[in-house]
């Protein structure tokens, strides 16, 4: 029979794909002898069967029942008990961390009879009704499905007439009178009664977090962090400790190091008589965990002890949820803590330096989306003024955008193209789509672990939380500055999220520091410690990547910044862009040629303009590969617009003018050319075979770059690569006039040309017939970008506008397949080629040459088909790099422990 109950004790980290994260180290600390109040898991099955059934799992109720009285039996009390009540916690527990996005109910347990037993034992009338008013509020919202803000309203309005500034300065009887509102709410609202019975509480509580698995805020993170929908969630189900009993109770959360920049230390933040929620919602201002050594001496140094423990064991930076109950110290939850990209490059040296970890862990802790990050510009702290306001620096970057002041404006703004600064008294789940949408958050409540700040740090967006100067009129969709000053929506702010300053207007951007190193080798001392540990961990993947990274790049200015980025040659230069600008008119003289004459006059005053071209760029990376991809557009697309010329030449005509012969000669080509789907139309390989002349002139112009380089004392190494091949006849007959005109150059120059010809594999047909192409073709390289287009029958200008956002929704796939790569798809074709090419020329050089080359998870994916080397934009080059050394640890065993 399944099992679908754990206790604390019979867990461990090691088994969170069933008892979730949470649930798992949980365990973990329970087995390391650390204070847990006891508890027991439901499992992460227990929640997929009931989502695919629609009913709890057969066997499901009997075993809560026997774990809740081995619990009331260890307590000695019973759930609910009249006179001394145990009551419980019931918390969701994914396998990934997704902070505030399901759901929690506390004080399970409570009713109106159990609340005046709990008043009486703990001595506190305030701190029994305190937590029925808990319990009521959000199982109300959490399981009876009433709007949480009216809970909150009700709040507001009693703090009002009560003229006090927080629920701390209501008494017993203000709470008594809140409970009593807040179950008239539930009655109006759903017209049920608030449940009495604790243990339908605990029961319906149970469903309430598996359904939460599936609601918005859920699902969307899940889709923005790449976690699979179909995982489920786990319950915890706890023993409640309290700390609202008082000023000698409170609850905080606590970080091993500064999960900001990975400075070694304990972060984080305490709160005096309040329950966890309290501190993490951010909806009363915490005070430092350092204030604690002062209030309480001896749970703060039990408390250190604790977190070195945990630090050691898990080997990683530490997130940690504690309450002190009457001056005892317990742990409530712990996890590998989310942090910036800056303080994950720090912790991951720091620990390889500590010798708790080894040097390949530490490339594996680190990520490519993490150190473009790095690379974003920051603000020039030089052109600024003085800032509206500080706060907490909770997550780092520069960002602009216009203010906003809640969450459905912000996703309304950005998705009109508009970039947004989402400004809040404190976020919460429901703020999800909001940050998403937004830039930057900035909020005036709440610290470094309030939901602003964890939930930003996760997403790498910029976030500015406790600023504390400003006064935030959601309502009234307005900030107000401590002098006075009045910032209205739509005005533009500058969120630094590294110093915790927020200015108006836009602030000019700089290179970042680790852009301004890529770039020029210079490290500054205020960053030394960054900079430092980014090109430790580059060296390092360096060291043991197999897959080459190479760039796409078409001037020699773009090919030099690759070169310095670590590029080791040119992966694509695209030969189109040099037949933009004033060559144009040379283009709609080679279109318009009236016979062979012409057209060969025309391609000989393009041919040195190429010449030099290729020339720069081959100096650029003298000694290494220069993949030049011959001509790949359709030619309309250098000529005038299609409408714009139609426009002048009628305009003539009704003016009774003589259109000019040029306008109409030109109308006469583009409409003999037009292509209802130039995609699929004479382009690529298919102008070399039609338009004479065009694929000799292309050659022509490399061969001779070739042999200046060769006698300036270069060493060239330039790559033919024809587009858009579907037969490998198509390659062929172009390749024999690639050979013949390399002779030629060879023969006359006195300088021996041997450039490999090879071929882009960017339709379905090319990969599924590799084999026969390979015996023409001498490498190959993957065009991702039309081959995912031709794979899918998608036309990538249409659909992403179109109907995009709609299938991410639906769950058709995950990720946009131009981000990254359709592996059971387009990935599949690419094995094929890979497979095929190779048996029929053993050792054929592969590549991609799309900008899949520069995303993380394509990386990995190209590594293991046993691809050769990645190409990207140069500005991605060190992302693929890293991605490219951490893709080859999969393999080794020495990928990240954790």
């Amino acid at each position: 029979m399944v099992r679908y109950v754990y206790e604390f004790a019979e867990g461990g980290r090691d088994r969170a794909d069933l008892l979730g994260g949470k649930g798992a180290n949980l365990a973990e600390m329970t087995r390391l002898g650390l204070p847990v109040p006891p508890g027991f898991t439901i499992t992460t099955e227990a929640c997929r069967v009931f989502l695919g059934t629609g009913a709890e799992p057969e066997g499901l109720a009997r075993e809560v029942s026997e774990h809740l009285l081995a619990l009331e039996a260890a307590a000695g009390r019973r759930l609910g008990q009249p006179d001394d009540p145990l009551l419980l916690s019931v918390r969701s527990g994914a396998r990934f961390s997704m902070p505030g996005m399901m759901e929690t109910v506390l004080d399970i347990g409570l009713n109106d009879a159990s609340v005046l037993g709990l008043a009486k034992v703990s001595g506190s009338e305030r701190f029994a009704w305190d937590s029925y008013r808990r319990l009521v509020q959000m199982f109300g919202s959490t399981v009876m499905g009433v709007d949480a803000a009216l809970f909150e309203q009700a709040l507001a309005q009693l703090k009002e007439v009560r003229g006090v500034p927080d629920d701390v300065h209501l008494d017993a009887a203000d709470l008594a009178q809140l409970v009593e509102t807040y179950k008239s709410l539930i009655h109006e609202r759903t017209g049920e009664y608030f449940p009495q019975l604790p243990a339908d509480q605990l029961y319906r509580s149970v469903l309430a977090v598996f359904e939460s698995w599936n609601g918005d805020r859920a699902r969307l993170y899940r889709r923005r962090e790449h976690i699979p929908d179909d995982l489920g969630t786990a319950v915890n189900v706890q023993r409640m400790v309290f700390g609202n009993l008082g000023p000698d109770s409170g609850s905080g959360v606590a970080f091993t190091r500064d999960p900001a920049t990975g400075r070694p230390g304990l972060y984080g933040d305490y709160l005096p008589d309040a329950q966890g929620e309290d501190v993490v919602a951010g909806i009363r201002n915490t005070v430092p965990l350092a204030e604690l050594e002062r209030l309480d001496a001896r749970s703060y140094e039990e408390l250190c002890a604790h977190m070195r423990t945990l630090e050691r064991h898990y080997r990683d930076l530490c997130d940690i949820e504690f309450t002190i109950e009457r001056g005892r110290l317990w742990m409530l939850q712990t996890r590998v803590g989310k942090r910036t990209a800056e303080a994950a490059f720090a912790i991951a040296a720091e620990l390889v330096d500590e010798g708790l970890i080894p040097a390949d862990e530490g490339l594996a802790r680190v990520g490519g989306d993490g150190l473009a990050r790095l690379m974003f510009p920051r603000f020039d702290v030089s052109a600024t003024g003085s800032p509206l306001a500080r706060g907490i620096p909770a997550s780092p970057g520069a960002a602009v955008g216009a203010a906003v002041f809640d969450s459905a404006e912000a996703v309304r703004r950005a998705a009109a193209g508009e970039k947004v600064v989402l400004v809040r008294q404190e976020t919460t789940p429901d703020d999800l789509p909001g940050m998403v949408a937004a830039q930057a958050v900035l909020t005036s409540r709440g610290g470094k672990t309030s939901h602003a700040a964890v939930v930003a740090r996760g997403m790498g967006k910029v976030c500015v939380c406790g600023a504390e100067e400003l006064t935030v009129d959601t309502g009234g969709r307005r900030l107000t500055t401590r002098d006075g000053q009045v910032v209205e929506e739509g005005a533009v702010l500058s969120v630094d999220g590294s110093a915790g300053a927020v200015y108006p207007g836009p602030v000019p951007l700089v290179d970042s520091a680790v852009m301004r190193y890529l770039e020029t080798g210079e490290i500054d001392e205020a960053s030394a410690e960054l900079v430092g540990a980014v090109a430790r961990a580059l060296e390092r993947a360096d060291g043991v990547r197999r897959l080459e990274v190479r760039a796409n790049a078409d001037t020699p200015e773009d090919a030099a910044r690759a070169r310095r980025f670590g590029a080791r040659g040119i992966g694509l230069c695209r030969t189109e862009h040099m037949f933009l600008g004033e060559r144009r008119r040379l283009v709609e003289e080679m279109v318009l040629a009236r016979d062979d004459a012409e057209r060969e006059r025309a391609l000989a005053a393009l041919l040195p303009l190429q010449r030099r071209d290729f020339g720069g760029i081959l100096e650029a990376m003298d000694g290494l590969p220069v993949t030049i991809r011959l001509l790949d557009p359709p030619l309309h697309e250098f000529l005038p617009d299609r409408t714009a010329l139609a426009v002048r030449v009628a305009a003539a005509e009704a003016r009774g003018d003589l259109p000019a012969a040029h306008d109409t000669e030109l109308l006469a080509a583009v409409n003999r050319m037009h292509e209802e789907n130039p995609m699929l139309g004479l382009r690529g390989v298919r102008l070399g075979l039609v338009v004479p002349g065009l694929v000799a002139m292309q050659v022509r112009a490399i061969a001779e770059a070739v042999v200046e380089r060769v006698r300036a004392g270069g060493s060239p190494r330039a790559e033919i690569m024809v587009p858009l091949v579907g037969d490998v006849r198509e390659l062929g007959i172009v390749r024999e006039e690639v050979r013949r005109v390399l002779a030629e150059v060879s023969a006359a120059s006195g300088v021996a040309v041997d450039c490999p010809v090879g071929t882009m594999i960017e339709l379905p047909r090319a990969a599924l017939t590799a084999g026969r192409i390979a015996e023409e073709a001498e490498f190959f390289s993957f065009g991702t970008n039309d081959l995912t287009q031709t794979t899918w029958g998608f036309s990538r200008d249409d659909v992403e506008a179109e109907f995009f956002s709609a299938y991410l929704d639906k769950g058709v796939f995950p990720v946009s397949p131009f981000e990254t790569i359709d592996r059971d798809g387009v990935g599949r074709l690419i094995s094929i080629a890979v497979a095929e090419g190779r048996a029929a020329r053993p050792g054929l050089g592969i590549g991609v040459c799309g900008e899949h080359g520069g995303d993380p998870a394509s990386v990995h994916f190209f590594h293991a088909a046993g691809l050769d080397y990645v190409s990207c934009s140069p500005f991605r080059v060190p992302v693929a790099r890293l991605e490219a050394g951490r893709a080859a640890l999969e393999r080794t065993g020495a990928s990240d422990s954790r």
